[in-house]
């Protein structure tokens, strides 16, 4: 498939969202095979924090190479498991390569659940800058006296950012103080109320009944040790992943650790990853609602009868195309010979 015609206006980007476990991936190859199928390329890019990391597949869900129907994805495995995830160096890298996929003529499906990194993408969202001796002094005192105290400050200057960093971050807890110090605000670099959107963008949420959903996660939680696991887990401690800052944090991989260090048995291991899975859902839930003009649909059951996909397919791209997908013909090829 050729690119869109020469000096067509670049199409209207399309940002598939929602909770973990609510069928973003296969909606986005559905959405990309559609357009294929209407002769418009579709390239998809990741925005998910923990499916940058190289080698942590099974726990993060990633979509094996075998199942991309043959779709360029972009921004998954970039990132070793020593190395940390910071979301405005994430913003840049992803810019580029949405900017490159829509110079060629394609459209850009951004996929994920991280929703800062989601925001920083699609959104005309600012970072501060950084400060490499402010950060370095509140760096010495997490270290000395623990993420504790420096949480309780940034309660006393902003509720609102400690309440979303949480308690036990230090990371998250350093960047926020970082931040106030730099900039005198609070909320510095939170989702502003009325974001403007980075490019023409359609935002399609997939959302679930939440007893739906909740059985969903445990099976897949289970899945994933049934799948291996443990196994990954064992295999990336030699390259780092205890000792990577964002890595070692991600869900069902501490409690992997544990069950490798004997720290805990399986059935615990499980059951915790299954009840953080799930509070990681609800916090999801709850930032995607704030997107102002998303056009949510049901996400996939087993009861969907057989039209239910192709109709998800049909609402996704009449938002796009209400958003700015170009003129009819924007984006359009004929079928390569």
């Amino acid at each position: 498939m050729r690119p869109g015609r020469p000096g067509a206006d670049p199409a209207a980007l399309i940002a598939v969202v929602g909770a973990t476990g609510t069928g973003k991936s296969a909606l986005s190859l559905d959405i990309a095979e559609r357009l294929a199928a209407d002769g418009i390329a579709a390239e998809i890019v990741n925005a998910d924090a923990m499916q940058l990391y190289r080698g942590m597949d099974i726990g993060t869900a990633k979509l094996p190479l075998a199942e991309r129907r043959g779709i360029p994805h972009h921004m998954f495995d970039v990132l070793g498991v020593r190395d940390e995830a910071a979301v405005a160096g994430y913003q840049e890298q992803a810019r580029a390569v949405v900017d490159d996929i829509r110079a060629r003529g394609a459209v850009p499906i951004v996929v994920g659940g991280s929703g800062l990194y989601v925001s920083a993408l699609v959104y005309d969202f600012r970072f501060p800058g950084t400060d490499p001796v402010i950060r370095a002094a509140l760096e010495a005192e997490l270290a000395e006296l623990g993420p504790g105290l420096l949480y309780r400050r940034l309660a006393a200057f902003d509720q609102a950012t400690a309440l979303r960093v949480g308690s036990t971050n230090g990371r998250r807890i350093v960047r926020a103080l970082e931040v106030i110090a730099i900039t005198g605000e609070p909320n510095a670099a939170a989702l502003p109320d009325e974001p403007e959107p980075w490019h023409p963008l359609a935002v399609i949420g997939l959302a679930s009944e939440r007893e739906q959903l909740t059985a969903r996660l445990d099976r897949r939680v289970e899945q994933m040790w049934a799948d291996g696991l443990l196994d990954e887990a064992r295999a990336l401690l030699p390259l780092g992943l205890e000792e990577g800052v964002t890595a070692s944090r991600a869900i069902g991989y501490t409690q992997a650790i544990d069950e490798i260090h004997g720290r805990s048995t399986r059935a615990e291991a499980i059951e915790a990853t299954q009840q953080l899975t799930r509070r990681y859902a609800r916090r999801q839930v709850s930032w995607f609602k704030r997107y102002p003009h998303a056009h949510w649909l049901p996400a996939a059951t087993e009861q969907d009868g057989p039209d239910a996909g192709a109709a998800r397919v049909d609402a996704a791209l009449s938002a796009w195309r209400a958003a700015g997908a170009a003129p009819a013909e924007a984006g359009r090829s004929t079928p390569a010979v």
